[in-house]
């Protein structure tokens, strides 16, 4: 073979032409033989994903399902997911709605109150005063003016307070200036059941007790005297005199000024202390279908001579007055309240909405894994209202608690605006609701879990046999 290969060369060492070109024959059928190797490896490829892919378009595609029971159990997961979060949530929205229930309440409750008040006490009291002259000097009713005011048929009963030129004090000692504001007026012995007063302590002026040195003391009177009997055995230096405490009035609604009065018979203030026996002030008790037509005829009735000087009023308008207020105070609360609530609504929305950005890798995997968007959505606005459904819950009940105590407290009736608890509550779950939005996946920044919801979404697409219908479901 040597010698062979020694021959066909030519004397001068070279290599002759036809044997170069056997040898790049060979060399071309060599690297021709991998490339059709691999195009015949290729179009098997292609052939068998053909197969595949006919295959599984022509199996069904499974389809995503949320059941209704599952809803509430999802998005109380959401929320054990973020404790701290939901708590805080939680706990500002308990607080704007027990603030808005308090007010609410408290007002009612003494509206409800001051309402009961007027109710027991009627409306049909009226009251007789002098006047002022032109000159700015203080007038006076005739004495006869009280028995001739009983005479008007509708009247019920009238009883009159005179003024006394004296003053009381806790004993003789005392100086003369440190009066502590209390009024002395005489008074008729009819004046507590005409006022439908109740006596603190002790018993109101009678016939008997009406000549002697008796007074009966108003509940703050007896407060600035330092005084808590009255049994008769206590006495105060009144004009001069000592007097035996023998009553102390309780709370007059309709007759304000007298709890920080004395009173004393007339008989015993005209022979004790010397007083006029003008009346100061005339309490008339109608009927309650007559109060205009008496209160029209009691100026002339009063004073015949002079009924321009006679001013009448009616106490229970100062009462419905302050219920007006109150009412209007109420109405006040309300606008500022909706405001809180509108302020709190947005700031748990955007809460909400920030929520959501921070779980766009949870959006992603879901839709991935087969969840539609309106699963997606259903379960934020379930989250979202059960976290503020939960929050005006428990403000509502804080705020109730709240009001039950302090009306407790005052002796009031308990009054909690139940409309304004479930209206509270709507808006509350309503924003909350409305601050839940579904970003769309494909739109995620890197690095918040896009990537690996592209991945996912590829590995159905590529893999789609291993999603049945059992495991496609949405938890």
């Amino acid at each position: 073979m040597t010698a062979q290969r020694a021959g066909k060369r030519t004397q001068d060492g070279t290599v002759a032409p036809q044997d170069r070109a056997q040898r790049q024959d060979r060399a071309q059928r060599q690297d021709r033989a991998p490339s059709q190797d691999r195009a015949s490896s290729e179009d098997r490829a292609s052939s068998q994903g053909r197969a595949s892919s006919q295959g599984r378009a022509s199996r069904p595609q499974p389809r995503s399902v949320l059941r209704a029971r599952d809803i509430i159990p999802l998005a109380a997961l959401g929320m054990r997911a973020r404790p701290a979060r939901a708590m805080l949530s939680a706990a500002g929205v308990a607080l704007g709605i027990a603030t808005m229930v308090a007010v609410f309440g408290i007002s009612g409750s003494s509206r409800a109150q001051l309402v009961a008040e007027i109710d027991a006490l009627g409306t049909n009291l009226l009251t007789v005063t002098p006047g002022q002259s032109f000159t700015g000097q203080n007038l006076t009713l005739p004495t006869t003016a009280p028995a001739m005011v009983r005479r008007i048929g509708p009247v019920l009963a009238a009883s009159a307070i005179g003024d006394v030129h004296a003053s009381v004090y806790r004993n003789d000692r005392i100086p003369a200036v440190n009066t502590e504001a209390v009024t002395v007026y005489s008074a008729d012995t009819s004046l507590l059941k005409t006022l439908q007063g109740q006596m603190a302590r002790g018993r109101f002026l009678s016939d008997a007790t009406a000549r002697y040195p008796a007074v009966v003391l108003g509940g703050d009177a007896a407060s600035a005297l330092g005084i808590d009997r009255a049994d008769g055995s206590v006495r105060v230096w009144l004009g001069n005199h000592w007097f035996g405490v023998i009553g102390i009035l309780g709370r007059l609604p309709l007759a304000p000024e007298l709890d920080r009065t004395a009173l004393i018979g007339l008989p015993a203030a005209v022979h004790l202390l010397h007083a006029s026996g003008h009346p100061v002030q005339i309490y008339v008790r109608t009927s309650p279908a007559s109060v205009a037509a008496v209160q029209a005829v009691l100026p002339a009735t009063a004073d015949p001579a002079a009924p321009q000087n006679v001013t009448v009023a009616n106490p229970a308008d100062a009462l419905t007055a302050r219920a007006d207020a109150s009412a209007a105070f109420e109405s006040l609360v309300l606008g500022l309240g909706a405001v809180a609530l509108l302020v709190g609504g947005i700031g748990i929305a955007n809460v909400m909405v920030i929520a959501v950005l921070e779980r766009r890798g949870e959006i992603g995997l879901r839709r991935a894994v087969g969840a539609s968007r309106r699963h997606i959505a259903v379960q934020f606005v379930a989250e979202a209202a059960l976290l503020a459904g939960t929050g005006g819950l428990a403000g509502a009940l804080l705020g109730g608690f709240a009001t039950t105590v302090y009306a407790s407290a005052r002796h009031w009736s308990t009054v909690v605006p139940v409309p304004v608890l479930l209206a509270a509550v709507g808006v509350r779950a309503g924003a909350g609701c409305r601050g839940r939005r579904v970003p769309s996946p494909a739109r995620s920044p890197a690095g918040s879990g896009g990537g690996a919801a592209d991945h996912l979404v590829a590995a159905r697409r590529d893999h789609g046999h291993f999603f049945d219908q059992g495991s496609d479901k949405c938890p």
